[in-house]
């Protein structure tokens, strides 16, 4: 199993781990005629098929941990987005209040507060979009190994 190096460092490491954990698993030592009985043969598989299932749990599980992370800071920014915006309606309506009111300084110093919130919510919002809309909840490389896994028990051979 290849590592890509476009992979987080933690996962990377997980897959060498689990690569090292199933290239020194001890296989049941051959018979010295080398006939081994279908029992033997059954029961490697079923370890083998264990193992593989175990690794592509971990592989997924990963992936999922990635992508929650993604989507968290997706919300924290549509969060401050929101705040900005909630700022903007306290702070326009506070300049028109001040506005109508009486004609002064401090209607048009609460206008240009609330023109300062709009433009950082603005930005906080198409920021979280375009994070949000990065966040794949479909583990993409769990899917990608389990078919070579499938196409692999197809055809043992190759």
């Amino acid at each position: 199993m290849t590592v890509p190096y476009a992979t987080p460092p933690e996962q990377r490491a997980a897959a060498q781990m689990a690569e090292e954990q199933r290239a020194t698993r001890q296989v049941p030592a051959q018979r010295a005629d080398e006939d081994r009985s279908l029992g033997d043969l059954v029961g490697d598989l079923v370890a083998d098929v264990q193992t593989l299932l175990r690794q592509e749990v971990e592989l997924a599980k990963a992936e999922v941990r990635e992508e929650a992370a993604k989507a968290g800071k997706a919300a924290g920014m549509l969060s401050g987005a929101a705040f900005a915006g909630y700022m903007v309606v306290v702070l326009v309506s506070l300049a028109a209040v001040f506005g109508l009111a009486a004609v002064m300084p401090a209607g048009w110093a609460a206008l240009i507060v609330a023109a300062v919130w709009a433009v950082a919510g603005a930005v906080l919002f198409v920021l979280g979009r375009t994070r949000m809309r990065e966040v794949s909840p479909k583990p993409e490389r769990t899917v990608e190994t389990l078919k070579e896994d499938a196409q692999w028990a197809r055809h043992p051979t190759r």
